[in-house]
């Protein structure tokens, strides 16, 4: 979803939030095509940290700032361990979630972070709580990019007391595909009170305060905020993986177990949700259809409900799993509270129908999975747990998202079909987590808070 086609549906008389003290990143989405950089710092000592912050606050936008002829923005988010290293003090610190304050790393039980997996084999950047910061700068072109990322190299050489622990580019042409070639990020919930109106395919806006602290969650109340008022409210948490994808196992599954590249689009479109284009498996069932993929207006205007045996859409197909709607499922749930605003990017090569196994390396292809929501621990490891590594809530036993999932061993698909189901076996892990971190979105006057040392005032 691009920012222009949310620009089109904002409606300023509509907005109750505080949109000026948002981070752009939390509510406006990327553009697309786009490009950009990851970067994780280390405060080494309080004082250059908190200066870092005040230096790069100056060039965070607001979710206020609609400017067309913005073409690159930053955002930034910190870890437990950074907010720790720059100060803050106990009482703030014990008043955030304990999965935030434990660090991705040490809820690896809880994530099923294990095998291949598990923090000890993760990159450097991400391991003994070294991330404490992290910048994303996303921008429309190269040229824009360069300049955005100038601006943050001067101010982290002018910065002292802090070190760069890891970078990485990233970027998509217009089709803004996955590392799989399958279009990207395009069902994104409509925040209530951000002035922008919900697009087809959703009956309403979700509660603001499902994503932004201080405000009414679906429950009626606010989601539990930091203290003081000022570091938690219009803040929100994020949680960052980082993935290597393994393109060329995808393909290779899909020739070893369908015929010509027909019926290998359609075993890959079953397992997604999706047709490459985007377009969704329940309004295009025949084929893909590029026209609806590319469509926002229609895109994500769908329900299952009339595909409850999951003879056109799998259950255990990936964006079904990760978004029922409606789906009778055996482990109740409420749908709405663990919605995502994502924001992940992704990185290397597009994809080619050639690539085998044998073109597999390690940091070539990939994504950072990136979302946002006031509930996200809760949220990621309730995901982790039933949603992609386990498929007990549609029946299905053991099996495992066929996208993302942990497979120690090769696992299986079901295809729902007449007169029997179909099992198809060897799905491995096509995705391996390389790293990642639990982080707190600040707002605008939180990050001029933290700046400032204002628990010193």
């Amino acid at each position: 979803m691009s920012p222009t086609h949310l620009l089109r549906r904002f409606r300023r008389e509509d907005v109750s939030l505080q949109l000026d003290d948002i981070q752009a990143l939390i509510l406006r989405a990327r553009p697309e095509p786009y490009v950009g950089l990851h970067a994780m710092v280390h405060f080494d000592e309080p004082d250059g940290g908190r200066d870092l912050i005040a230096r790069l606050a100056e060039h965070i936008p607001s979710a206020d700032d609609w400017a067309e002829d913005r073409h690159a923005w930053s955002g930034v988010a910190l870890s437990f361990a950074g907010l720790r290293a720059l100060g803050v003090p106990d009482a703030s610190l014990e008043s955030f979630p304990l999965p935030f304050q434990q660090g991705m790393a040490a809820r690896a039980e809880q994530l099923r972070d294990h095998g291949e997996n598990a923090p000890e084999d993760w990159e450097e950047a991400y391991r003994d709580q070294r991330c404490h910061l992290a910048l994303t700068i996303y921008a429309d072109n190269e040229d824009d990019l360069a300049q955005a990322v100038a601006t943050a190299e001067r101010e982290l050489e002018a910065s002292t007391g802090i070190t760069v622990v890891g970078t990485h580019t990233f970027g998509v042409d217009e089709r803004a595909e996955n590392p799989f070639g399958y279009r990207d990020s395009i069902s994104q919930p409509t925040v209530a009170g951000s002035g922008v109106a919900p697009q087809p395919g959703q009956e309403r806006a979700i509660a603001a305060g499902e994503f932004i602290l201080g405000e009414n969650s679906e429950t009626g109340a606010p989601v539990a905020m930091p203290s003081p008022d000022v570091l938690g409210r219009n803040g929100s948490f994020v949680v960052l993986r980082k993935y290597d994808s393994r393109v060329g196992a995808w393909n290779d599954f899909l020739r070893d177990h369908a015929g010509d590249e027909a019926a290998q689009d359609r075993l890959g479109a079953q397992m997604v949700g999706r047709w490459r284009s985007g377009a969704p498996l329940v309004l295009a069932p025949e084929g893909d259809d590029p026209a609806l993929g590319a469509d926002p207006t229609r895109n994500n205007d769908f329900d299952y409900a009339d595909d409850t045996r999951g003879l056109v859409c799998p259950h255990s197909s990936h964006t079904r799993r990760l978004n029922p709607r409606f789906s009778e499922t055996t482990i109740l749930n409420d749908e709405n509270i663990h919605r995502i605003i994502r924001r992940s990017s992704t990185f290397g090569p597009r994809w080619t129908r050639e690539l085998t196994a044998a073109d597999d390396h390690d940091d070539e292809r990939g994504l950072f999975f990136i979302f946002i929501s006031a509930r996200a621990y809760d949220t990621i490891e309730f995901l982790q747990q039933e949603w992609i590594n386990r498929g007990n809530f549609i029946d299905l036993g053991t099996e495992r998202d066929p996208v993302v999932g942990l497979h120690d061993e090769p696992g299986t698909f079901t295809v729902p079909a007449e007169p029997a189901r179909r099992r198809v076996p060897g799905v491995t892990t096509f995705n391996r987590l390389r790293g990642g971190e639990y982080m707190f979105m600040p707002s605008l006057s939180a990050l001029a808070w933290l700046g400032r040392a204002g628990w010193q005032a």
